[in-house]
């Protein structure tokens, strides 16, 4: 396992030490030699280099800075694919086609940010996170300017579908980031900002296009998305930084200062001269060795896939549902009804914020200063719980034709759930796979966007076969099975650990 829990500081009870090492031993506390601890004296873990270049030793400022960085691209990754969603009847006439056909535009795009994701970590594992994180953005602007000017709904799907492949690497290097520029004791709550990020995207997108189209043509639409990617992409010219730090040897190629460096950075051509880097097919190899190992699969693939599967697929097709009667809403309700979902998701951040440290703390405090990843995984209950009761309140609330406050309640509950459920298992992931985190993170976005790619083809025509109140009843019968998949990590991830060993870490 890539980390290991070792016994506290006896003179000071609530400290615990993580020893990350590269090998699979717990490795004894040395109390003698001394260590770097924060302002309340907590040892750091790790302990930082004195490297002033280290990113664990960057200052507070630089640090949120390159997060803002982060965030920027994150949010416009689903917040980009779902922009759409509420452009479906603009585009009908254009295309002479009915809506729900047009809507299938979007499926493409969603189901190829998985295996772009996944393509994307050994890019991020050889030529570094800053890199892709630029190109990811530009090359968004770029196929998002192709939407907005494609002649053929044929050109314009095909367009969607690269943009959901060519931006989602943001959503794969947060784990990654996190854990290049952030102690153990302060990844919980970053983990929580970056999931924040891009949960509230989806929900945002479609909030703006839907005023947005209104007063401009639906190709003017998509002409403000891709001078949003253009204005992420300057964000991360100016605010980004490359966190990948080489521990065994800082000294093997240092990109000129100035803004030459800078360049070299952003391009990738400092990840091209640095050396002692894995190759791309080696990264591939661990991609694959990590993807079967049950405390990711089951979390991931079981958890996350359902969960975000029928969320996306309300946003997705919300406007299909409101704007019929019996609620004939406009397009002004219609886009303020994503106000449900963002307040659901903006209370489970601060929720997060706080819980899954006091999960930590509370843990530790009361076994002894040793630590389990498994910790992190009480902190999926409560909004498994609130999204099982939202699928029920939403179906029954259709089905039979009540107030709008019901709808609006349930998609609210159903965001906290998934925000509140992602942060925990993410930040679970991260103490399972420190040095593979944006392995284990493609995987998390790889069920993740399988999830909302398949719901596509089966909603609308579920909803309209056996009515709201079976079909979100269904999912919430579904949904709720889903925990024994946390169930069985809490019950055997430790063994799980120790049996399968990871591969050697690659920076």
């Amino acid at each position: 396992m890539d980390q290991e829990y070792g016994k506290p500081d006896l003179e000071h009870k609530r400290v615990f030490v993580v020893n990350e090492e590269k090998n699979n031993s717990i490795s004894p506390v040395n109390h003698q030699k001394s260590q770097k601890v924060a302002a309340d004296g907590t040892p750091l873990v790790p302990q930082p280099s004195d490297d002033p270049a280290d990113p664990l030793n960057w200052s507070w400022t630089k640090k949120h800075a390159v997060m803002v960085a982060l965030g920027a691209g994150c949010l416009l990754t689903d917040w980009g694919m779902t922009w759409g969603s509420t452009l479906f009847e603009a585009q009908a006439m254009t295309w002479h086609m009915t809506p729900p056909a047009v809507s299938n535009s979007i499926t493409g795009g969603i189901f190829l940010q998985g295996p772009g994701g996944v393509l994307a970590v050994p890019l991020i594992q050889r030529y570094g996170r800053l890199p892709v994180l630029f190109w990811s953005q530009l090359l968004g602007c770029i196929v998002v300017i192709g939407a907005a000017n494609a002649q053929t709904y044929a050109g314009f799907t095909a367009t969607r579908v690269l943009q959901g492949f060519v931006t989602t690497p943001p959503q794969v290097i947060g784990l990654s980031m996190v854990h290049d520029m952030f102690f153990f004791n302060e990844r919980a709550r970053k983990v929580n900002l970056w999931v924040f990020s891009f949960l509230i995207g989806p929900f945002l997108g479609p909030f703006i296009s839907g005023f947005l189209i209104q007063a401009i043509s639906w190709r003017s639409c998509y002409a403000v998305l891709a001078g949003m990617y253009g204005f992420s992409a300057l964000i991360i010219a100016f605010l980004g930084d490359e966190t990948l730090y080489d521990r065994d040897d800082p000294n093997r190629y240092t990109p000129p200062r100035g803004i030459l460096g800078r360049v070299q950075k952003l391009t990738g051509i400092a990840g091209v001269r640095a050396t002692g880097r894995p190759s791309p097919v080696i990264v591939a190899k661990h991609l694959i060795s990590l993807s079967y190992r049950p405390y990711l699969f089951l979390p991931t693939a079981v958890f996350i896939m359902i969960n975000f599967m029928f969320l996306i697929g309300l946003t997705n097709t919300i406007s299909l549902l409101v704007k019929p009667p019996p609620y004939l809403f406009s397009e002004t309700a219609d886009a303020l009804l994503y106000l449900a979902p963002m307040i659901g998701v903006i209370i489970a951040e601060f929720f997060g914020h706080f819980f899954n440290d006091f999960l930590q703390r509370s843990y530790i405090r009361s076994h002894e200063g040793n630590y389990k990843p498994e910790a992190r995984l009480w902190g999926v209950y409560l909004p498994w719980f609130l999204g099982v009761f939202a699928l029920v309140i939403f179906g029954e609330t259709l089905q039979h034709q009540k107030s709008w406050v019901g709808l609006a309640v349930g998609w609210g509950m159903q965001g906290f759930a998934v925000q509140a459920a992602t942060t925990a298992i993410s930040a679970y992931v991260l103490d399972c796979f420190p040095q593979h985190a944006a392995l284990a993170s493609s995987w998390i976005n790889f069920w993740r966007t399988t999830g909302g790619f398949c719901v596509n083809y089966f909603q609308s025509k579920w909803v309209a076969r056996d009515g709201p109140a079976v079909t979100f009843g269904c999912q919430a019968a579904i949904v709720a099975s889903t925990i024994l998949a946390i169930l069985a990590c809490q019950i055997w991830g430790p063994r799980w650990r120790s049996k399968y060993t990871l591969p050697s870490p690659e920076n």
